[in-house]
């Protein structure tokens, strides 16, 4: 972390929302090892999971308090009481417990899911914060659909929710509906209308059902939200949440922002693979920083480039999220550039008129096949006849 920039607090909800996807069900101990690495990674907060919802949920969160040591656990709860209860007792064993409570607050919400009345959800949401700070001093609350939800109402529950002892003041886009200006101004409106505000953290939690999640995420930052929550990969219910790889590195990347997380970057790759592998869903091959194609080139003016030059073609080093390098994949669309790279990477270092030569015999080959391999490169340069007066590198 940049010591001069403005910390964003990173709030990891991967146990609790990543698990909603459908057939990603993780068991006690591949919670355990996912909370570990998370914790050394350096993730602020860690949303264990909902108490209440089961028994293994609870046992769940009960046993990650028992291991986590630097980050937040969390639990979530509805504003119910026994909720409440039942995330206290099972949060008792973490070194810094907090209650994640709160209430729907859009039209939608409160006629057509909870038939009650605006004055009911603030009555709500105030008991259900008290009565979660009766049990620890660290209360989230969030107003759910607050990204649909008028602004005039939704500043009115969070002046309430803070009196009543909230800390962290969530505004959910739960059905990944605003655009980044929208939600940013949301975020700015809070700031400026809601008393107290200086006194909690905003957070953003962004669905991604229009692909808006992460740059709704920053745009809630630049407005002044100082906690983002997110997942390793993007996963979450329906489209997914906010990627947690992809929030750090644009601070990262953009130090203009003035923002920076204590997330060790050089950890994402590793971390995208655990919980792909844990919970059996594959990263899709282009998914941004950690998809098997995040640093990968196959078109010959791109890895001339890249050859060249790394930065022609690429804003992150590798490196820094955990890849050992760049990949120039030999297809079709590949030049004489790549293939003289990939051919002294197995052992060949070709002349120009070598190289010429090859270049025709790769090309039928290429025409008929995806990828290039490095075994390929042999059998076309045996092909090609040139082999006795190669070079061996």
């Amino acid at each position: 972390m940049n010591m001069n920039r403005e910390k964003v607090q990173i709030f990891d909800t991967t146990l609790r929302d990543g698990e909603q996807v459908p057939g990603c069900k993780l068991d006690t101990k591949q919670k355990l090892v996912i909370a570990e690495r998370l914790d050394k990674m350096g993730v602020d907060v860690i949303e264990a999971g909902f108490p209440v919802s089961s028994p293994g949920d609870f046992l769940s969160v009960s046993e990650i308090c028992k291991i986590v040591e630097n980050a937040t656990v969390c639990g979530l709860t509805r504003a119910v009481k026994n909720d409440i209860d039942v995330a206290a007792a099972a949060l008792k064993h973490a070194k810094r417990p907090r209650i994640h409570t709160g209430i729907g607050t859009s039209e939608s919400h409160i006629l057509h899911k909870l038939n009650t009345t605006r004055e009911d959800i603030i009555a709500r949401a105030k008991y259900a914060v008290s009565h979660a700070k009766s049990y620890v001093e660290d209360v989230e609350f969030y107003a759910e659909d607050a990204g649909r939800t008028d602004n005039a109402f939704l500043a009115q529950v969070c002046e309430e929710v803070i009196k009543s002892g909230a800390t962290v003041l969530n505004i959910p886009d739960t059905t990944g509906y605003c655009l980044p200006e929208e939600y940013g101004a949301k975020i700015k409106y809070l700031r400026e209308n809601v008393k107290g505000i200086e006194n909690v953290i905003l957070s953003c939690h962004c669905h991604n059902d229009l692909g808006m999640a992460t740059a709704n995420s920053i745009a809630g930052a630049i407005n002044g939200a100082r906690q983002i929550e997110c997942t390793i990969n993007g996963i979450g219910e329906r489209a997914g949440n906010t990627a947690l790889e992809e929030v750090v590195m644009i601070f990262k990347q953009h130090p203009y922002l003035n923002l920076d997380t204590n997330i060790n970057t050089r950890e994402l790759n590793e971390m995208s693979r655990l919980v792909s592998e844990s919970m059996g869903m594959i990263v899709q091959p282009n998914k941004a920083i950690v998809g098997a194609n995040a640093f990968a080139h196959s078109s010959g003016i791109h890895q001339d480039g890249v050859i060249k030059n790394r930065a022609t073609y690429e804003i992150m080093d590798p490196l820094d999220v955990g890849v050992n390098e760049s990949s120039i994949i030999l297809t079709a669309r590949s030049g004489r550039a790549a293939l003289a790279y990939r051919a002294k990477k197995v052992g060949y270092e070709l002349t120009k008129v070598q190289l010429d030569i090859v270049y025709i015999e790769f090309l039928k080959f290429a025409d008929i096949k995806k990828e290039v391999l490095d075994v390929d490169i042999h059998q076309i340069i045996e092909a090609s006849k040139i082999q006795g007066d190669l070079i061996r590198s």
